[in-house]
């Protein structure tokens, strides 16, 4: 397989970081670009007694400057950063089609019970609709 973009979303967490690094490794063996992304979840808000979605503005320079920030430990690797508004898992599949990524790199929280019903697992949801291979990386335990 011939691998020119790996898809790598960001939530500035140690998972993504882990993702990160192994996307890296991926890149560096494959001569690859990075694609890293992160998604704003726009805000919610209520109205009559319902849920429902306020149009976001523009993304905000603070998430701009911070998605900046997030770079592979090799500095030979192509990097490409994308700051998207919206649904996460929607936002990640339409990119990586968009984009045709070979791959997408992504950690995971791994939250369970009440805590996983309640938030829903943005990676679950990307393996599911992704029409590319998805590689999931565990948080590192914390310390």
């Amino acid at each position: 397989m011939n691998v020119k973009k790996i898809l790598v979303p960001v939530d500035f967490s140690s998972g993504s970081e882990a993702a990160l690094d192994l996307a890296t490794s991926l890149a560096r063996d494959s001569g690859a670009k990075l694609l890293i992304t992160y998604v704003q979840v726009p805000p919610l808000a209520t109205g009559g007694g319902e849920f429902m979605y306020i149009e976001p503005g523009p993304p905000t320079e603070e998430i701009r400057a911070r998605l900046a920030t997030v770079l592979p430990k090799d500095p030979q690797i192509p990097v490409e950063h994308r700051l998207l508004s919206g649904d996460p898992s929607d936002s990640i599949v339409k990119l990586a089609e968009d984009e045709k990524a070979d791959f997408i790199v992504m950690g995971t929280h791994g939250r369970r019970g009440l805590t996983r019903i309640l938030m829903g697992s943005v990676a679950e949801l990307v393996v599911r609709w992704a029409k590319c291979p998805v590689i999931t990386v565990k948080s590192p335990p914390k310390k």
